[in-house]
Parts: C-alpha cells; sequence; structure tokens
C-alpha cells in the first residue's frame, strides 16, 4: 500500500471516530407522569401553566418529553391503580395535583421521583422530613394553606364589618386541619369572634354543613383546604348562595365556579414552577436534596355577580385591593 492510500484511510478513520454524537445516538426522550384527580375542564389552567414552564425550560411534548396523563374523574377511589399504572409505565418522575394525590403516588413507589405540584403541610402529611431536607423521593412545592386561613378570616371581616359569628368547614381527615383551625382561632379571638367548627370528610357532608350553619346563625363560612371537595365546587358555591352565606375559599378556581371570594396561593403559579423541579430532576437532582418551595403568589379575589345574588354590597376600599374582580 502507498503513502497516499495509508494517510487516505487514517483521514477517514479519524472522520468515523469523530462523528457528533447526536448523529450516533438520538436524544432521550423522558417521560412524566402526571397524576389529577378530576377532569381536564375543571384543571385547565393548571396544565396550561406546567407545559408552559416546561416549554420555558426548552422541553417539547412528543420531541423530547412525553407526559402520562392520569385522571380520576372525581373517582379517588381509582388512584392508587392510577398511580402504580404510572409505575409500571417505568416514568421518569410523577407530577401530583395536590396532598389527595401525592399519598397514593408515595404509596406506590420509593424509587421514582415525585414532585407535589403544591401541598397544605407537606411535614405533617408525611411526604417529606423537612422543607429544607425532604430526604426522600419526594419534594415539590407547599401553598402553605394553614399559615393563610388567618389572613382569610381578616378579609372576610372586612368584606362583611358585621360579622361576628363564623361557620369554619374543615376535613378531620386532612393532616394540616388543625393547624389551619388554630390560625383561624387565632384570628377570631382578635376580633371577639365566635367560630362554629363543622366537619365535612366527604362530598355528601355539604348540605348538612350548611344546614347546621344556619342554624347555629353563622353570618359567613370560610372553608378550609379540603381536596375532596375540589370536584365539587360549583355544587358548594351554589348552595352557599343558597343559604345566601358569604364564603370565602382558598383558591380562585372556587370564585370562578362562584364562590364569593379567595385568598390564597396561586395554584396555576405553583404548577409553573413545578415544571424547575421536573427538570432539575430529568438532570440527575436527587429529590432528598431539592428544599420544598414555598409560594411567592398570593391571589385575592372576588365575584361580585355572587355578591348582588346574597344582597351583599363589597365596601369600594375592598374592592381596590382585589387582584381580580370576576363581574
Amino acid at each position: 500500500m502507498n503513502h497516499k492510500a495509508i494517510l487516505f484511510l487514517l483521514a477517514a478513520s479519524v472522520l468515523i471516530c469523530f462523528q457528533p454524537a447526536e448523529a450516533q445516538q438520538p436524544a432521550k426522550v423522558h417521560r412524566i407522569g402526571f397524576l389529577i384527580g378530576t377532569f381536564p375542564s375543571t384543571n385547565a389552567a393548571r396544565i396550561d401553566a406546567f407545559r408552559e414552564g416546561l416549554r420555558e425550560l426548552g422541553y417539547v411534548e412528543g420531541k423530547n418529553v412525553v407526559i402520562e396523563w392520569r385522571w380520576a374523574e372525581g373517582k379517588f377511589d381509582r388512584l392508587p391503580d392510577l398511580a402504580a399504572e404510572l409505575v409500571r409505565l417505568k416514568v421518569d418522575v410523577i407530577v401530583t395535583n395536590g396532598p389527595v394525590l401525592t399519598r397514593p403516588a408515595k404509596e406506590a413507589t420509593s424509587t421514582i421521583p415525585i414532585v407535589m405540584g403544591f401541598d397544605n403541610d407537606p411535614v405533617g402529611n408525611g411526604f417529606v422530613a423537612s422543607l429544607a431536607r425532604p430526604g426522600g423521593n419526594i419534594t415539590g412545592l407547599s401553598n402553605q394553606a394553614p399559615e393563610i386561613s388567618g389572613k382569610q378570616l381578616e378579609l372576610l371581616k372586612e368584606i362583611v364589618p358585621s360579622l361576628s359569628r363564623m361557620a369554619v368547614f374543615g376535613n378531620s381527615n386532612e393532616p394540616a386541619n388543625p393547624q389551619s383551625l388554630r390560625e383561624v382561632e387565632l384570628a377570631a379571638g382578635a376580633f371577639r369572634m365566635k367560630l362554629q367548627y363543622l366537619d365535612v370528610p366527604s362530598p355528601r357532608d355539604v348540605e348538612t354543613a350548611f344546614r347546621a350553619a344556619s342554624k347555629g346563625r353563622a353570618d359567613a363560612v370560610l372553608m378550609l383546604g379540603n381536596g375532596i371537595l375540589n370536584p365539587h365546587r360549583a355544587q358548594i358555591a351554589n348552595l352557599a348562595v343558597r343559604s345566601r352565606l358569604p364564603a370565602i375559599y382558598n383558591s380562585v378556581e372556587w370564585v370562578e365556579a362562584g364562590g364569593l371570594t379567595s385568598y390564597g396561593a396561586s395554584i396555576p403559579d405553583l404548577l409553573r414552577r413545578a415544571a424547575t423541579y421536573v427538570d432539575k430532576i430529568l438532570k440527575g437532582a436527587k429529590p432528598a436534596e431539592l428544599p420544598v418551595e414555598q409560594p411567592t403568589k398570593f391571589e385575592f379575589v372576588i365575584n361580585l355577580k355572587t355578591a348582588k345574588q346574597i344582597g351583599l354590597a363589597i365596601p369600594p376600599n375592598v374592592l381596590a385591593r382585589a387582584d381580580r374582580v370576576i363581574k
């Protein structure tokens, strides 16, 4: 073999060895499992926010990421099976839309990372060891619900200045319930307000609770965080109107469904930020070492149409402070 032929073969070998990695190996397509308790229509804002968060980080569905959506459609007894299905699919990470969803995901796997879209008490619910160091396969965001219950009562007192008796709808099965109730009691004490606590552990208990509130001569209702009731927002808001009771809730979705007012962390904002956790985990970060974040964006929303239905005039100074007014 002559000298030129040898040089040609050597050059060809070098070119083959230094071909771009992309030409040899296709980019990995990540698989995300997303567990939701209700229907797409009742979670549209949250879903859009999560997708937007992924797009901002460079993820394109069908190209470098696939989302496996699993909807319980209000049938919460299906959640363990849906979570197990995501585990069988060997998704890279599971995202949950609230504490009711995180528990079956936790029970289904101790190895696949789980990102909480939001949770009102991650430590109390037993999902993380601490907010700073979660310690297991779960991390994500807290909506800090217990700490804002007192603020909700203060706002409702401004909306209804004559408020002296408050019915509080809670759920004894929610670990954050006692802390939330304590916050309300502290705020009520400052106003010398009487509280009537009513346990509402399931949707079938709601009508009974409203009857008890009316019988107890409540002036208004404060709804503590209760994931079981979320799919029934419209029906519950309608019951409050029929009972002519001003009610405050913890997310804008209740007001959009006909509730009077809400104050709480922006859930869509939390879901948008959940995409950041997914990104970090897909790039190798361990959930155990990713601190749980608390909310940075809160919303105070008022529904004037509902106010009119119950014959309530919202003070102008309160309207001026609302982040959003639904007419």
